[in-house]
């Protein structure tokens, strides 16, 4: 095995240099692997396989107590040895900081950083996508007689599960106990597919997101986002677009857009310390809303929000007016295995509280009047586009659970932020009433979008500016956690 010279574990009592080591340790590997598999590719002979490992966080502790016991983060559940690998110290440094400062300061003893035992994948060595195989066949110096996965540690798909956050992650005798919901190769192959999706880097996510289902929300956010940027508002950096294309808050703009629209285009308010807005529009559908979701997740951000349309269901509504979600029918079924139908997703009291205010500061309406535009009820994901025709079954089911609108991505949506401890929520409008001859079409369809879009968008805005306020350790709550959880938030 032909590895980098190990490095020796130390212990850290100060958070900022404890962070610096993982840094250190991550770049010497990855630089190693990507050095080796180029002179590979250029076809110098290897003769043993090439390995390097990821970075690890390690707290040992021999005692349940904690200095503070308000937070729901921030400290292990039991006495013993707990570790994760790390991938991208980097683009994670203030997380890490952020976490690993709070294990020091609520159990007072030092954390360890060393090499963990988890190889580093090379495709993972390259901060982007790379077709190494492809590499390898159009090498015109030298042929590569052996096979890449002779050499190189490749991504092991069978072990990027997240067993931790479902709870069904089984310990191994005398191995620690993780600290984190996910190990560093899973977070490694999120990061990369994030931008397959999506057309942006995650150095560009913000750690408030809003997901959408319409083109609309997108253009009326790029528009917004350069008027804010040309105004010269205070604490902006930049408005990004698919290809990285970057415009300052000076007007300077860098980047090429994509000859192709991903398939989930997102775009980014950027703020310092990431506390600015992403907005992803997903597309129709729950497989799309689960995919994106399982990707956005390892980069902790503190919420995220559906914005999107719906079906009203009752008669009483009218379009145009808006659905806070307070509870999920979870026909979508893309996460029933995962998340069993019996575990409820509740609604979120920081999280209600932030989109019922942003209605009534952006429509002037409070109290009894608030509700002749908006209602507050369950909200019911299907994953048939068609469901209104499938006949009466489907029809009494909605009536049974009481639900006052129905889309295909909001379900999911929070069902995974509930898995994965991300807080979430749902405003939709009502875009059609196809129970009560109110078919959306065409020419009443751009009507619709031309009132309601813009003031939807905003709510969503204030909304998160208003959750922005709140302290992070409030946002992130006990009710999202388990009974024996992770540290990190």
């Amino acid at each position: 095995m032909q590895t980098p010279p190990s490095i020796a574990t130390k212990s850290f009592t100060d958070a900022g240099p404890a962070v610096a080591c993982l840094e250190e340790i991550y770049e010497r590997n990855t630089k190693f692997l990507r050095d080796r598999f180029e002179a590979y590719v250029s076809g110098e002979a290897i003769t043993m396989r090439v390995r390097a490992y990821y970075p690890f966080v390690r707290l040992t502790t021999a005692t349940y107590a904690r200095l503070d016991s308000r937070l729901s983060y921030g400290f292990v559940a039991r006495p013993g040895v707990h570790e994760t690998s790390v991938t991208r110290p980097d683009l994670f440094r203030a997380y890490l900081t952020e976490q690993i400062g709070l294990l020091i300061q609520n159990h007072g003893v030092p954390v360890e950083i060393g090499e963990s035992n988890e190889p580093i994948p090379i495709h993972f060595a390259y901060r982007r996508d790379i077709n190494i195989e492809a590499a390898i066949s159009t090498s015109e110096n030298s042929p590569v007689t052996r096979s890449l996965r002779d050499a190189f540690d490749v991504p092991d798909l069978a072990a990027m599960d997240d067993s931790i956050a479902d709870g069904t992650f089984e310990l191994q005798p005398g191995a620690p106990e993780p600290l984190s919901l996910f190990r560093a190769a899973r977070v490694d192959y999120s990061l990369r597919r994030l931008y397959h999706y999506t057309g942006t880097d995650p150095e560009h996510f913000q750690n408030f997101v809003i997901f959408t289902n319409y083109q609309f929300y997108v253009d009326a956010f790029a528009q917004m986002c350069q008027q804010r940027l040309q105004s010269g508002e205070a604490g902006l950096e930049a408005f990004v677009a698919p290809g990285n294309v970057i415009t300052r808050a000076g007007g300077a703009t860098t980047g090429d857009a994509p000859t192709r629209t991903p398939q989930m285009p997102a775009f980014h308010l950027v703020a310092p310390d990431y506390r600015g807005i992403t907005l992803i529009n997903i597309g129709t559908g729950p497989s799309n809303a689960r995919n994106v979701t399982d990707h956005v997740a390892v980069l902790r951000p503190h919420a995220w929000l559906m914005l999107g349309h719906c079906a009203g269901l009752r008669n009483t509504q009218r379009l145009g007016d808006y659905v806070l979600a307070h509870g999920y029918v979870r026909e979508d079924h893309v996460l029933d295995r995962e998340l069993p139908l019996w575990v409820p997703i509740p609604a979120l009291a920081e999280m209600q509280v932030a989109l019922e205010q942003a209605v009534e500061d952006v429509t002037g309406l409070e109290g009894f009047e608030l509700k002749r535009l908006m209602r507050t009820g369950t909200v019911a994901s299907v994953d048939n586009r068609n469901w209104e025709i499938s006949g009466p079954e489907v029809i009494r089911r909605m009536s049974q659970s009481r639900a006052v609108a129905l889309d295909m991505e909001s379900a999911a949506i929070a069902a995974n932020g509930y898995r994965f401890r991300v807080p979430y929520g749902t405003l939709l409008c009502v875009s059609d009433k196809p129970l009560h001859g109110e078919i959306k079409l065409a020419g009443m369809a751009s009507e619709f979008y031309r009132r309601r879009v813009g003031q939807h968008l905003e709510i969503g805005l204030k909304a998160l500016e208003r959750l922005k306020q709140q302290e992070s350790e409030r946002l992130h709550s006990r009710k999202l956690r388990s009974f024996a959880e992770v540290a990190f938030q």
